[in-house]
């Protein structure tokens, strides 16, 4: 099977004729264009985004659901040399096929519609490692073609160009679904700064999630309950949630494996939680030599894990100094520990504004 991928933009193009957002004139500008989606099977048999089907002689195509009621869903191909092909039927669109479908040799996917479809369709194994995925509808819902390139590369996806062939039996491109080892990752960022959705973001392809939440599950407090609400709406139903603070027996509980990926959202409430086991007087020395204790044990829990682990933590450094001693206390040693954890780390990154700040090595 080869497919020709004659279109790789959303339902309007990427630039969208007539657009002034940010995202179109910076495409415009650097003279990048991708054409509505479409593809070409074995130059016979032609599916486009958005339109209602297709039939070839040898090629048998059907529709399937959407992974969210009312969807659009996709198209499923067989082709006479019995490769499989998995296709959107449009922007927004997240083709579930049903259970006991044979894995695809080439998927392309709507990921700015939703990332989680990917993870979801791995951990099925309905994409494998010997898969070619690729992106379809690239469109403006990103902010530029470098921001799509990072996240294709984290979620091991190929983004393809228009004219581009695809032949599964000879793509170097099926490689990038395949575990790439140890990757600790620590998201920075103030509040409402957008660092949570960029770690939820980085994991969405992955099959399997632990989110941890160390947030404290006690309070009566209702503006806390809402955040927590949002938190867990905007997370895919089917990743694990675990609430603790023992952060380091989950990081050696998962030692010596790799599957999946552990979402720890966040450290900044860890550390709450633990100078309100260890007392917040900066002068009372026990309490600050077990505090460190526990710093330094998370650190070593990091430092030795395995598989994919994303850290979200809050950057406190930026604004006055706080009028309170517990305030400065907090400050100092989220401070030091976000330098503990970030010297541990294949990635950083600093959110601001939604903006994503790559902080590369020292």
């Amino acid at each position: 099977m080869r497919v020709l991928v004659e279109g790789s933009g959303g339902g309007a193009s990427w630039p969208e004729p007539g657009c002034r957002c940010a995202s179109c004139l910076r495409q415009a500008t650097a003279g990048n264009a991708r054409k509505r989606s479409a593809i070409v099977v074995d130059g016979q048999l032609r599916l486009e985004a958005g339109s209602t089907g297709a039939s070839a002689a040898g090629y048998r195509v059907r529709r399937v659901a959407d992974l969210r009621s009312g969807g659009a869903g996709g198209w499923d191909v067989i082709a006479p040399d019995r490769g499989r092909l998995l296709y959107p039927a449009g922007p927004g669109a997240a083709p579930a096929p049903p259970d006991g479908t044979a894995p695809y040799d080439v998927a392309f996917l709507d990921l700015l519609g939703d990332p989680a479809q990917l993870g979801w369709l791995r951990a099925r194994r309905l994409i494998t490692a010997g898969t070619v995925t690729a992106v379809a509808c690239a469109d403006h819902r990103v902010p530029s073609e470098r921001e799509l390139a990072r996240r294709c590369g984290f979620w091991r996806v190929r983004l393809a160009g228009d004219g581009e062939a695809i032949s599964p039996a000879r793509s170097v491109s099926k490689d990038q679904d395949s575990p790439a080892g140890t990757r600790r990752v620590l998201v920075l960022g103030g509040a409402r700064s957008g660092k949570s959705e960029r770690a939820e973001l980085r994991l969405a392809g992955e099959a399997q999630v632990t989110y941890v939440a160390t947030g404290s599950r006690g309070t009566d407090d209702p503006d806390w309950a809402a955040r927590v609400a949002a938190h867990r709406a905007r997370r895919p139903a089917w990743w694990r949630t675990a609430e603790t603070t023992d952060l380091a027996g989950l990081l050696r509980a998962d030692h010596g494996t790799a599957r999946g990926g552990v979402l720890i959202d966040g450290i900044g409430t860890w550390l709450a939680a633990v100078l309100d086991e260890c007392g917040w007087d900066p002068r009372d020395g026990a309490a600050r030599g077990t505090a460190a204790a526990r710093t330094a044990e998370l650190v070593g829990a990091w430092r030795q894990a395995c598989g994919y682990v994303v850290a979200v933590s809050d950057e406190t450094g930026l604004g006055v100094v706080p009028a309170s001693a517990a305030g400065r206390l907090f400050r100092d040693e989220l401070g030091r520990l976000n330098q503990a954890l970030a010297a541990e780390s294949e990635e950083v990154e600093l959110v601001v504004a939604g903006r994503v700040v790559p902080l590369g090595e020292w």
